[in-house]
């Protein structure tokens, strides 16, 4: 009897645990005929020819594109080289770190814990991570001795802040003012990867004690603010912020390649970060003041909501599926539809993008000038990218995704990226 109630027990606490299932039931992404969705074949092929160019005349070493409509993938294609060095050719479904595109599904993840209830949007974090009470902002700073001064800001830093990079916390290692980079990096904050036995509890703490650029909600400031969000979800949920994801996100909609560190099955899928030498020959990128390797070695502690996951075209084209298909997709539930219109709309005013665009909860989100400039697809269309050459949107009036996955750093001639948006676009034939 014992036994028994114990496995009702494990029963009912993994009913709880998941997601609900929902009146809808959009399909998961297979691939059709382009027609069939209202797409031309004869026009997407220019994007065929556009990415096997960029990769010939040594722009980018290779890219994975993939391009859905309607809930259908119309264009999945690999092109050029995993790694140079090592003559591994890439395939499609090959694993990419794909860094500030973490940020997204971060911020889905908290409004996941939002809807549950356990939280306000303009509760001060300070209320679940204490360390944050009574922030400060920089006031002088002495380059000698990196001692600085700070003043009382003039108010608390809110999760709606930190959700839109209005907390006016900054990115150290990336930030641009030298400032800041300086007093992180004395303080020891993890900024963005790391093979180091560090956790984000322990990294966000540090920051916590550092002064702001500027007064919460003053400034659209880049930040590493969905690193201290990862903790907040760790300190509501109960749970490691992976194992959160894992079973909240990523196994109810079958993202089975999207991990913080890679399962040793998977390793070898993983695509090396590429840069140009002096011969104009691409080579593996070295360690910097990271290691591009994170993602399979050292001690696989920081969970780094901000910029620490790595995934593949097709796994982000299915997270972006379920925010065209209002929340939902293959019968499970993971935002409401009124969650997803939250989400975005325009929470930084004229702080962010000028007339073009403004960000929402979790995305660059297209203003209607951006529909006038041409090019940067519909009004709505949500998009970023990530810190190693990855970029992706998403266009709800037309209902369409685009994806391009590359691993690079340093500087390269890359065009593909706003071609392959002006391509999509012009392939629509309905």
């Amino acid at each position: 009897m014992k036994y028994l109630i114990s496995f009702f027990v494990i029963c009912f606490a993994l009913i709880v645990n998941a997601q609900t299932k929902s009146i809808k039931h959009s399909p998961i992404l297979i691939e059709t005929d382009p027609g069939s969705v209202g797409m031309s074949s004869e026009r997407l092929m220019r994007i065929d020819r556009m990415c096997t160019e960029a990769v010939s005349n040594g722009e980018v070493p290779g890219i994975v594109a993939l391009v859905c409509r309607n809930g259908k993938i119309v264009f999945y294609k690999a092109f050029g080289m995993a790694d140079n060095e090592k003559k591994r050719i890439l395939k499609r479904d090959d694993i990419f770190r794909i860094a500030s595109q973490s940020k997204a599904i971060t911020a889905t993840a908290v409004m996941m814990l939002w809807e549950e209830g356990k939280f306000k949007l303009d509760d001060p974090i300070s209320r679940y991570i204490p360390e944050f009470k009574s922030p400060k902002v920089l006031k002088t700073f002495l380059y000698k001795d990196t001692s600085y001064t700070a003043v009382p800001a003039a108010g608390e830093i809110t999760i709606r802040q930190l959700l839109c990079h209005t907390s006016g916390i900054g990115y150290g290692i990336i930030d641009s003012d030298e400032r800041m980079k300086m007093i992180y990096q004395k303080a020891g904050v993890t900024d963005l990867f790391t093979t180091e036995s560090i956790s984000v509890g322990e990294s966000v703490k540090k920051l916590a004690k550092l002064p702001l650029h500027a007064n919460p909600g003053e400034k659209f400031i880049y930040s590493e603010g969905l690193d201290v969000l990862g903790y907040l979800i760790e300190v509501v949920s109960g749970m490691p912020f992976d194992q959160y994801l894992r079973r909240h996100l990523f196994d109810p909609l079958g993202m089975n390649d999207t991990w913080f560190y890679l399962p040793v099955e998977k390793t070898d899928r993983l695509v090396k970060v590429q840069q140009k030498n002096d011969k104009g020959d691409w080579v593996h990128y070295p360690v910097t003041f990271y290691d591009p390797d994170y993602p399979v070695k050292g001690s696989k502690s920081f969970f780094s909501g901000g910029a620490g996951l790595s995934s593949t075209a097709k796994d982000y084209a299915t997270f972006l599926q379920m925010y065209l298909n209002g929340g939902e997709l293959n019968g499970v539930r993971i935002l409401s539809r009124t969650t997803i219109q939250t989400i975005l709309e325009n929470q930084t005013g004229t702080l962010f993008g000028g007339s073009e665009k403004f960000f929402g909860l979790a995305f660059s989100v297209n203003a209607k000038k951006a529909e006038q400039v041409g090019g940067l697809s519909s009004e709505g269309t949500f998009e970023w990218g990530g810190y190693f050459n990855t970029q992706y949107f998403a266009d709800p009036k037309e209902k369409i995704i685009g994806i391009l996955m590359k691993q690079t750093q340093g500087p390269v001639n890359d065009n593909t990226s706003w071609k392959f948006r002006e391509m999509t676009g012009q392939a629509i034939d309905d």
